[in-house]
């Protein structure tokens, strides 16, 4: 049995603040993937840093202040590889990922983008260089004796029922029809939408609320934080839930924890 969960902790420093240690002791998750860490090692406690009984790896980003990812595993990585290979994103903390026995599990912070703007180029740019590297990396694993999960904030609401407001949203970075379309490849490349596999046909569940307005106490989110996988390690999941907040209070990230439990 394989428990993942994976949350985007918008500042792993502001979050160890408002209850993450807590969620992290708490946790039945065998691995946790982060994104948008914020942080270098050095800028972080060591219980947050290095947890008890967690094997820890950092990819902080070389703009200070900015994405980061991180993974944490209860056993000990056969192998770790941080970045995917693109030269642009390599120092960016956007890809890291580690070898466990019988699979490959990966931590993404995909670019979020805005709409006619540098940062959409360099979202678009690095959607056309992770695809052949997602292909790449299945096809290998596979000849490893691996499955495949890249966890973590893809910036991609796949479908209609996974962003609220989606009508209003059809131009908005995120929810672009070439987006999607490229999530769309991913899928046909050997890759699976995990929720969605056990949640065919529910809106949602959304995992992402902004803190403007009454955004989370009225439910009006995005999903846009995936566990994508390959075909095998997704016939073996059999429960996926979003760890959602009871209260706006007790959140701490706009974000909420994707848990996923695959059995043999």
């Amino acid at each position: 049995m394989l428990t993942v969960s994976t949350v985007n902790v918008n500042g792993l420093r502001a979050a160890a603040k408002k209850g993450y240690l807590e969620w992290l002791d708490a946790t039945e998750a065998d691995v946790v993937c982060l994104q948008e860490v914020r942080a270098e090692p050095g800028q972080l406690t060591d219980e947050v840093r290095e947890p008890d009984g967690w094997h820890v790896v950092h990819a902080h980003s070389s703009v200070k202040g900015r994405s980061g990812v991180s993974l944490l595993s209860r056993t000990a990585p056969d192998a770790v590889r941080i970045g995917f290979g693109a030269e642009e994103f390599e120092l960016s903390g956007r890809y890291v990922e580690m070898e466990l026995p019988g699979v490959v599990v990966a931590s993404l912070y995909l670019p979020s983008g805005d709409v006619d703007t540098p940062r959409q180029d360099e979202k678009d740019r690095f959607m056309t260089e992770f695809l052949p590297y997602l292909v790449e990396l299945r096809e290998k694993s596979a000849a490893d004796g691996r499955e495949v999960v890249v966890c973590g904030d893809w910036n991609i609401a796949h479908r209609e029922a996974d962003l609220k407001n989606w009508k209003t949203n059809q131009k908005s970075s995120g929810f672009l029809p070439g987006e999607r379309a490229w999530m769309d490849r991913v899928f046909e490349s050997g890759y699976v939408d995990v929720m969605r596999k056990l949640h065919p046909d529910v809106t949602g569940p959304y995992t992402w609320w902004s803190y403007r307005g009454k955004a989370f106490d009225v439910d009006s989110g995005w999903r846009i934080d995936y566990q994508i996988s390959t075909e095998g390690l997704a016939e073996r999941a059999v429960t996926a839930v979003v760890e959602r907040a009871a209260t706006y209070a007790e959140r701490w990230s706009d974000h909420a924890p994707v848990t996923v439990r695959y059995e043999d």
